[in-house]
């Protein structure tokens, strides 16, 4: 979550009033993550999330995301749908942007998961998968392994501001993942392709809310347990792995859907195109957010340092 597009007091008043959900009392900002300007706001009914949807989220992907969010709702995930105008309407415009005031839901974000929790999360992950099996509507991954050369080359040179050499070392990274990725052989479904502990709510050990859907895409299965692996067994600098949270996650997605012979084999090579997705993705944004956004920027050489966990012998050479 973060701030990019401001809201007037004014401008917000008058967007609650389509909606049953009482007066304005209070509205935050949400400085954490970088896709989309995020308000915690409060009513005289209650607390919701306000959504507004910038470049990086195209206005035609919403209805993809709101229908998968009420698919699983409506199957008992702890998802967050998008609440309804008075007229049924889920999608607004507000300060020029697509806007959806969200459901709140209970829980925090985990800054240094435990093992337990990420046995919690690992079968979350599971329940959601199947859960979107009978999930029709299918929608690419614009973050996947097709958008990873030309994503470097946008930065370009630009690569060496954050840190000297960098641009030559990813480009290697780049030509031999995108070589070796694994086409076919897995199962594919609609996925959440972007769960980072922050982007699940725990109270305890126990999952209260999985959120943020909007890279969500139709893409291989195990890929969604892979991204989930490099956000979960590392620290923040991508430095220290931790095994026990890897394979707990590992563990509990397994309850449910055991790892076939072909993801066994293809999942390093999967996890290690995560680290190059997230460090592209925050390289771009490293070197292009506003400086006038209320939003906080992620090291890119956290995921580059993964990478060396996945595919030590990349990184050397």
């Amino acid at each position: 979550m973060a701030v990019y597009t401001q809201v007037s007091a004014e401008a917000l008043t008058a967007f609650l009033a389509r909606f049953d959900v009482g007066e304005l009392v209070s509205a935050k900002g949400i400085a954490e993550g970088v896709e989309n300007s995020n308000y915690l706001v409060d009513t005289t009914r209650g607390r919701f999330i306000l959504t507004l949807y910038e470049k990086r989220v195209e206005a035609g992907d919403l209805p993809f995301f709101l229908a998968l969010l009420d698919h699983l709702a409506e199957q008992g995930n702890p998802v967050p749908p998008a609440i309804k105008d008075r007229n049924g309407e889920a999608i607004h415009w507000l300060e020029g942007r697509p806007a959806c005031l969200i459901r709140f839901l209970p829980g925090v974000s985990l800054s240094h998961p435990t093992a337990v929790q990420a046995l919690a999360a690992g079968r979350a992950l599971a329940q959601m998968h199947a859960a979107l099996a009978d999930f029709a509507p299918t929608r690419p991954n614009a973050m996947g392994v097709d958008s990873w050369q030309p994503l470097f080359e946008r930065c370009g040179l630009t690569l060496d501001q954050i840190a000297p050499g960098f641009h030559d070392r990813l480009g290697r990274a780049v030509d031999r993942i995108v070589r070796d990725w694994p086409a076919d052989g897995m199962a594919r479904s609609a996925i959440h392709a972007d769960l980072f502990p922050d982007n699940v709510l725990m109270q305890g050990d126990a999952v209260t809310g999985l959120i943020d859907f909007y890279f969500a895409c139709t893409d291989v299965r195990a890929y969604d347990l892979a991204i989930m692996h490099t956000a979960w067994a590392f620290d923040a600098s991508g430095e220290r792995y931790d095994q026990a949270v890897g394979d707990a996650l590992i563990e509990g997605y397994e309850e449910t859907f055991p790892l076939t012979r072909a993801e066994r084999a293809a999942f390093a090579t999967l996890a290690s195109g995560a680290c190059l997705r997230f460090a592209l993705s925050r390289a771009w944004d490293w070197l292009n957010t506003p400086a006038e956004a209320l939003v906080t920027r992620k090291d890119p050489l956290a995921y580059w340092r993964r990478l060396a966990h996945y595919a030590p012998a990349l990184i050397e050479g």
